[in-house]
């Protein structure tokens, strides 16, 4: 009988213990549970479309945005023109950031915004594959026979729009065009040609070469050159106007212009 006393009381205490650890691992795994951080979906979103060249800060602008305000920003890269086609193509869209305010007001000749502010400039310069090894040292050097050169598409690339005015102002379109291999719809695609030295020259964007070991720049002096303005422009195809002002307004504000001044660009102050 004692005997039997004893086995029921081990018993009890097994279970007694069994329980309270039992219930001790629900409680840590329930606080671990609530210790991590909630996922929050983005309440919103715009579709912005963009000049190639400006993806670097531009992307960057997003990602901050959508952190402030949890709203998703949408990207579409390419050429301002293709960009410009897209646009009138699709009807859809809330935002845009051409290369050249050149595009932005063709747009407003077409109806197709509500608003543009100018809130940096694109500065062209004559880049070279490392160590110019065409020893390139000005524009008038892209006329000498015998060189390989590209450029951007003037009807596709708001630089090679650009491209093509400074050559021709400054006479040396026709030199420069004969020693043309290739045409590209974006600036991205100059740069890479340049990276891996199919070419001896091109003109691009300051910005985009900064920082590129492969790719040497040279600058263009200031009377010989063509320098551009990026707007931001609202969209009238946008449903959400205000939220897209709202991003307009942080791409030329101070944390927008920062962003761009961290890449290279100078910021209208």
């Amino acid at each position: 009988m004692f005997r039997n006393k004893i086995i029921l009381l081990i018993l009890l205490l097994i279970f007694t213990l069994g329980t309270v650890i039992g219930c001790s691992s629900t409680d840590t795994s329930s606080q671990e549970a609530s210790s991590e951080p909630a996922v929050t979906e983005p309440t919103d979103s715009l579709l912005v479309y963009s000049g190639a060249g400006l993806r670097k800060p531009m992307d960057e602008i997003g990602q901050v945005f959508e952190e402030k305000y949890n709203i998703r920003i949408e990207y579409s890269y390419a050429g301002s023109a293709q960009n410009l086609s897209q646009i009138e193509l699709t009807g859809q869209g809330d935002v845009w950031t051409p290369g050249d305010v050149y595009y932005g007001q063709a747009a407003q000749e077409k109806d197709l915004i509500v608003s543009m502010v100018n809130f940096a400039y694109h500065i062209p310069v004559i880049a070279v594959p490392k160590g110019n090894p065409a020893n390139i040292q000005s524009l008038e050097d892209m006329a000498a026979p015998g060189l390989k050169i590209v450029l951007g598409d003037p009807e596709a690339a708001a630089i090679g729009k650009t491209a093509k005015k400074m050559l021709t102002e400054n006479g040396i379109y026709e030199a420069v065009s004969a020693n043309t291999v290739a045409t590209t719809a974006t600036v991205n695609e100059l740069l890479v040609y340049m990276s891996m030295k199919q070419a001896d020259c091109t003109i691009i964007w300051e910005d985009n070469v900064q920082g590129v070991e492969d790719v040497e720049m040279i600058q263009i002096p200031d009377e010989l050159n063509q320098v551009k303005t990026l707007p931001v422009c609202v969209l009238k195809t946008s449903e959400k106007l205000e939220l897209a002002q709202q991003f307009a307004d942080f791409v030329a504000g101070p944390e927008g212009k920062a962003i761009f001044e961290k890449y290279g660009f100078k910021v209208i102050e």
